[in-house]
């Protein structure tokens, strides 16, 4: 009897939750073959955001490229903030990424590391570079965002 209870208590509050969560009114995700947009924030120890940036160009950007020319990703935007916040709000940069649909974005590729090898040879540098630019990284999030934009009538 006691774990019948248990489970409809554990079914009511995950019922609660799930009407919880629909009534914030959170906006649909596309369909599966629709763009999916994603971004990624990136907090850097205070006085080594061009160096975060440096790094990220030369050790991280090459392979977004290369996964936009391939057609797994669609754009790849990396953006500063003009001003800056509170230190709990701040982020420094903002890399915005369209995936060509949701299932590329939520899996990992498969030709990942491959691609890596092919474009930084010398693994022991990429390595030792990519191990500093986490170093000086304070918080990194990541951001799925649906377009709620009305359409033209």
């Amino acid at each position: 009897m006691r774990r019948i209870w248990m489970s409809l208590v554990g079914l009511a509050v995950s019922l609660g939750l799930a009407m919880s969560l629909t009534a914030q009114g959170a906006p649909p995700q596309g369909k599966a073959d629709q763009p999916y947009t994603v971004e990624y924030y990136y907090k850097v120890q205070w006085g080594h955001q061009q160096e975060f940036l440096d790094l990220f160009l030369k050790n991280h950007y090459p392979l977004l490229q290369r996964m936009v020319a391939t057609g797994r990703m669609l754009s790849v935007k990396i953006e500063a903030p003009a001003y800056h916040t509170t230190e709990d709000g701040r982020w420094d940069y903002r890399v915005t990424i369209r995936f060509r649909n949701s299932t590329l974005a939520t899996t990992q590729n498969p030709d990942e590391e491959r691609m890596i090898k092919e474009l930084w040879p010398d693994q022991a540098t990429y390595k030792r570079e990519e191990q500093r630019r986490f170093e000086i990284l304070l918080a990194h999030w990541d951001l799925p965002v649906t377009d709620i934009t009305p359409a033209k009538p």
